[in-house]
């Protein structure tokens, strides 16, 4: 082989080896790339979503501890100082007195009925007398006129039925399911073995169900304040019809609560529901597209579910920028707290606006872009916060106005409840809601929760509409 064959040969070989180290190269980038997806999906795996840094519901947490987004404290647990006790108290005017006296004296052993006693000391003991059902009957009677007519008295409004339940029996009925959630064996066992007496299933669904058409007049007066408010917080939890998927949608405030069962969790509820919209409401919500669509005054956006999914993207991606604006929000939910409400042109709230602009900078987006796998979620959560921007801090210059939307999640933690003792709904799910929301609503207005359901109890049926 001359010296140029040997020349031609090695550039052969050079060209070659370049072109292997490019693709060896190439397969490095690749693998690197897909080193860093599986650390950040690891990573994401040991950081498991909870219902304290993310929307789930706390049934699914492994670990049952409840976590509050509440920071320590150092106040001393307990009650605290100028709390007011409370404690089983004697009554003035007891419904029975037994007085006991002495036979004998216990030193001499002679008679003492002769003499005059002395009240020494008292105690009293409560108790329920053995509840027994009270059969009344009702007997009309007629006679003949002197003018040939004969007339009959009529029996009272409600009694309808040769025998039927009366009005205390239904009341304790809706109180045990709607209220206290019984279920339904259990409260036949209970009108059974304690009340003695006998009330079937059905029996028991049509009283709820009467008592829902009662109150529906009740109920729509609620739907009315709710379209007319200046603040209104919305929610909706789900829950199964017969192994069906359905919806329980909740819009309160601190007045009243309204519940509506659906079957979907889609935008069209909210059209239904409202037909005109919220136009003079400020609506706090969740993120859900359905909740941000409806037609409303403004949006006041649940800092508390913010700051669940900020604790999640501070474990799961450790980024600075998640652990900034999880401050920035304590400080704004700190001045509030300070004060009900701040002038627009406050200092205090100026400096937060101008924190939460810096912080939502589009530079500081690009920076999280240049490693997208380990930012992802991040940088999802940024851009959703930029949609949101003015519905952050509406809370800090109006007092009517919360940070978050515990309100409608404690109207929906009743339902989760009630679904968590009874099992799914056989039916009556859109009476419970009805039901529930009177309910709710007189609790917030200060009433007895069994006298109102004895009002709704005691309402007329509305008349039948045509069709």
């Amino acid at each position: 082989m001359t010296k140029q064959d040997q020349i031609q040969a090695l550039r052969a070989e050079n060209v070659a080896l370049k072109a292997s180290l490019a693709q060896s190269e190439t397969r490095i980038s690749e693998l690197d790339t897909r080193i860093l997806e599986l650390e950040t999906f690891v990573l994401k795996l040991s950081t498991r979503k909870t219902s304290r840094n993310s929307h789930t519901p706390p049934s699914t947490d492994l670990a049952r501890k409840n976590q509050s987004l509440r920071g320590k404290s150092d106040k001393p647990v307990g009650g605290q100082v100028g709390h007011k006790g409370h404690n089983l108290a004697m009554s003035d005017k007891p419904d029975k007195t037994e007085k006991i006296y002495p036979d004998f004296c216990n030193h001499c052993g002679l008679s003492l009925s002769a003499l005059e006693f002395e009240l020494i000391a008292r105690r009293q003991v409560v108790n329920i007398p053995e509840i027994k059902a009270e059969i009344t009957e009702i007997q009309v009677f007629g006679t003949a006129c002197t003018c040939g007519y004969y007339q009959v008295s009529a029996f009272p409004e409600g009694v309808i039925n040769h025998i039927q339940y009366g009005k205390n029996v239904q009341s304790l009925v809706v109180y045990q399911s709607c209220y206290q959630f019984v279920p339904f064996h259990r409260l036949q066992d209970f009108f059974n073995k304690i009340c003695h007496l006998w009330i079937s299933k059905g029996t028991i669904e049509n009283i709820i169900r009467r008592t829902a058409q009662k109150a529906q007049p009740a109920y729509e007066a609620l739907h009315q304040v709710i379209a007319m408010s200046f603040f209104v917080g919305s929610d909706e939890t789900g829950f199964k019809v017969n192994k069906a998927k359905y919806w329980f949608w909740v819009w309160q405030n601190a007045l009243v609560t309204y519940l509506v069962a659906a079957s979907t969790r889609s935008k069209q509820v909210i059209k239904d529901t409202f037909p005109d919209g919220l136009p003079n409401t400020i609506l706090c919500s969740d993120r859900l597209a359905a909740q941000l669509s409806t037609l409303i005054k403004g949006t006041q956006i649940c800092l508390a579910h913010l700051l669940r999914d900020l604790i999640y993207l501070i474990a799961a991606e450790k980024t600075d920028w998640a652990t900034d604006f999880k401050t920035l929000l304590k400080d704004a939910i700190k001045l509030k707290q300070t004060l009900p409400a701040y002038d627009i042109k406050d200092p205090t709230a100026l400096y937060i606006e101008l924190r939460a602009n810096k912080l939502l900078d589009p530079a500081i987006l690009e920076h999280l872009l240049k490693d997208k796998v380990k930012n992802k979620q991040t940088i999802t959560f940024f851009r959703a916060i930029i949609k949101l921007r003015e519905a952050l801090f509406p809370f800090l210059y109006d007092p009517r106005v919360p940070f978050d939307n515990n309100g409608s999640e404690g109207a929906i933690r009743n339902v989760k409840v009630k679904i968590k003792i009874s099992g799914q709904f056989k039916s009556l799910h859109q009476e419970f809601a009805v039901i529930r929301s009177v309910i709710d609503s007189a609790i917030k207005n200060g009433q007895s929760v069994f006298n109102a359901i004895a009002q709704m109890v005691n309402m007329p049926m509305p008349p039948k509409t045509a069709g």
